[in-house]
């Protein structure tokens, strides 16, 4: 991994995920955890939970991908149930995580563009974007700009660096929404 990304770097591509980039998905999810607010997590998982995490995505039918630069893992963004009960069978809840020298220029965007368009083409229709930290300007203000509206804050449900965190829930329709009947999915 490169120490910083040049200012005019290429984005090579968003492509599906592989096993082989989960050492990359790791380092950068281990960043996350460890200095942001961003993730509750507390404790950094190991490239195989990882991997089990994506494996499990992938077998539910989600999509999982990654932004790359010469075949550099620059970010990372996935799809995944937003409640395991039946009823929530056609929302998803999206994540993306990015390596901290690749952050505002754009990726994110991509990415969750990128994210859209996969949920969209498999029929779900809404996304769910939970937000950890309201201070986490950069996540809310992206979503924002793809369309989501903020749907509420639950104040103060997390504890990470000494300090209370609040979540900002945001929603955005997927494809047809719910002007249509829902799809039945086996869940």
């Amino acid at each position: 991994m490169s120490a910083t990304l040049p200012l005019d770097f290429t984005l090579t591509g968003i492509r599906p995920a592989s096993e082989a980039d989960m050492t990359a998905i790791t380092a950068i999810y281990a960043h996350h955890v460890r200095q942001g607010s961003a993730s509750f997590e507390t404790k950094v998982p190991d490239v195989v939970e990882m991997a089990r995490r994506r494996a499990t995505l992938r077998e539910g039918g989600f999509p999982y991908v990654v932004a790359e630069d010469n075949s550099e893992v620059l970010g990372y963004a996935y799809a995944g149930a937003y409640r395991p009960r039946a009823a929530y069978c056609n929302t998803v809840e999206d994540s993306i995580y990015l390596r901290p020298d690749a952050t505002g220029r754009g990726l994110g965007s991509h990415l969750l563009t990128a994210l859209i368009e996969a949920c969209e083409a498999q029929g779900f229709r809404q996304m769910i974007a939970v937000v950890g930290d309201r201070a986490n300007t950069p996540s809310i203000r992206l979503h924002e700009r793809q369309g989501f509206r903020r749907i509420g804050t639950l104040e103060a449900v997390g504890c990470k660096h000494g300090r209370w965190l609040d979540v900002v829930l945001l929603q955005r329709r997927l494809g047809e929404g719910a002007s249509s009947a829902p799809q039945v999915r086996n869940a």
